[in-house]
């Protein structure tokens, strides 16, 4: 079943240097909300704040609250590992693991916890690589390195990774700027089937992409150099694209700025 983030006042920080102040957002289960904004904003800080990625980096530390339905993940009793467990992450480049072939690629995170039988990871990688609609392409060379794919088949390889473990939620830091466009629309068109067991959070520059898969846009921004990014605008993606509230983010999105 896939998860309600709730984020209340939020900041994160690199050292001493506040990259984003003040969130205060919601995102809906079995959606896709994209998050938009120029470089330097904090979209994808945010983003890592969301499965406690961010403090994984020596010196940043986060302030306020995550709620996951009914869990702060940032209270002192909850496990960063578990949260990962539960919120999964596709980064910007393909990154399988390069020595370890396509089924073990996928099977890893099952392994980690706790999957021994193989019927059971035969039979929970195959429906990973289905549900990445990957399985037609490898399925018989399984054995194979995962490395040795396309690039925008090690994207969906890594999404089938993620996927593996079951979690609640997924987060993709720009999937597709490393793809070419024939893997971006297999990327997106997989993106729009995985909401309906996900809860999907996508940063991504490209507004074509935002209004092709996204129910709901945020866009962030800053003031100025040095100062943390704060959250503008978040409404419905066709609202934010036709009839934004605030003039910045109309700005950004026809191309004025950013």
């Amino acid at each position: 079943m896939s998860k309600r983030i709730e984020v209340s006042g939020l900041s994160a920080y690199f050292g001493k240097f506040r990259a984003i102040a003040d969130m205060n957002l919601t995102i809906e289960p079995r959606s896709v909300t994209a998050f938009i904004g120029p470089s330097g904003c904090g979209k994808s800080t945010l983003l890592r704040t969301l499965n406690r990625m961010h403090e994984v980096v020596p010196g940043a530390r986060v302030e306020g609250k995550v709620m996951l339905d009914d869990e702060n993940i940032y209270d002192d009793s909850v496990d960063p590992v578990s949260v990962r467990r539960h919120v999964g992450m596709v980064f910007q480049r393909p990154n399988p693991f390069p020595t370890m072939s396509i089924y073990d690629n996928v099977a890893s995170g099952l392994r980690l916890n706790g999957f021994r039988n193989k019927g059971k990871l035969d039979e929970a990688v195959e429906k990973s690589l289905v549900g990445a609609n990957l399985w037609n392409e490898v399925k018989d060379r399984l054995g194979k390195p995962g490395a040795g794919l396309s690039g925008g088949q090690q994207q969906r390889l890594c999404i089938a990774r993620a996927i593996a473990v079951e979690p609640k939620v997924l987060l993709m830091d720009e999937p597709c700027s490393a793809l070419d466009p024939i893997s971006t629309l297999a990327i997106e068109d997989l993106i729009t089937k995985l909401k309906d067991q996900f809860t999907i959070v996508i940063v991504t520059h490209n507004m074509q992409q935002a209004t092709r898969v996204s129910d709901v846009t945020a866009f962030f921004n800053i003031s100025g150099t040095g100062e943390p990014g704060r959250l503008i605008e978040m409404d419905s993606t066709s609202k934010i694209f036709s009839n934004p509230s605030e003039k910045r983010t109309e700005d950004y999105v026809t191309g004025r700025f950013g």
